[in-house]
């Protein structure tokens, strides 16, 4: 089973918010998951994501793949917690 690690959307019509997950890369964007990994607010500037890096390297370390734009955002929080 090839696990990925992406984004669904959740939220409000015109105010999404997203989770990000590990899911089966063969599921829809909202459909089932494995587990949520964190949250993602694009239209907070500050605190508008929120991931758990134990648990995304976990993921990654069992052979999954992130998506282009979760990759960014687990960046992004890595250098935020140093």
């Amino acid at each position: 089973m090839a696990v990925a690690l992406r984004l669904r959307q959740e939220g409000a019509h015109n105010r999404p918010v997203f989770r990000i997950v590990a899911v089966e890369h063969r599921k829809k964007r909202d459909g089932g998951f494995l587990e949520i990994l964190g949250y993602y607010d694009p239209q907070k500037e500050k605190n508008g994501c929120n991931i758990d890096l134990a648990k995304v390297d976990a993921w990654i370390a069992k052979g999954a793949q992130a998506s282009d734009t979760v990759r960014s955002l687990v960046k992004k929080a890595r250098a935020a917690a140093k």
